[in-house]
């Protein structure tokens, strides 16, 4: 059987959890495995554990260990919602992939960043899972800043076996598709 990994790439509220849980729903047999949630459960249950300062270790421990349950104990497709921005991070992630015989597909947010803020403004989600800032404002600024240094550069056809775009909300249903063709 043909497994898929797919990956979310775009900055904060730009429907990734949206459109990972969709795809779940359409896609028989896949899970979505968002660090999101990690953080919510590591803060809710765990608060003392977390480091004050630097990487959340812990948090990407547990993700560690649920990818690799899935990937080792399950015939699972394998839905990464996190913004994934970072090209070499992408790209590690990608080879390990690959060299465990799954499809890597991006699915890049191409979102326009006023629609962004309007969704940040609108937003009711809990800021308890953010440690380095206090509002998604923040972590949106960081993240605008980083695209605007160039540190952070836009998924390319070539990094994985494919490559979808969704600009807007009109795009996910199609993508969707897409992406349950190529199993």
């Amino acid at each position: 059987m043909k497994r898929l990994v797919i990956m979310t790439v775009g900055k904060t509220h730009s429907g990734k959890t949206t459109f990972a849980r969709a795809l779940e729903k359409e896609l028989e047999n896949s899970v979505v495995i968002d660090q999101d949630n990690h953080a919510e459960f590591l803060h809710t249950y765990y608060q003392s554990l977390l480091p004050k300062q630097g990487s959340n270790t812990i948090k990407y421990a547990i993700t560690k260990t649920i990818v690799h349950h899935a990937v080792h104990e399950t015939n699972c497709h394998v839905i990464l919602c996190n913004s994934n921005r970072n090209r070499g991070g992408r790209l590690r992630l990608i080879d390990y992939y690959q060299n465990k015989g799954f499809t890597c597909i991006l699915v890049n947010f191409e979102i326009p960043d006023y629609i962004l803020k309007e969704r940040i403004t609108n937003s009711k989600r809990s800021t308890s899972i953010l440690r380095v800032a206090s509002t998604f404002d923040e972590v949106l600024s960081r993240q605008l800043e980083e695209t605007d240094t160039g540190e952070i550069v836009a998924p390319s056809e070539e990094e994985a076996d494919y490559l979808f775009v969704i600009k807007d909300s009109d795009d996910i249903q199609s993508v969707i598709q897409k992406i349950i063709e190529t199993v």
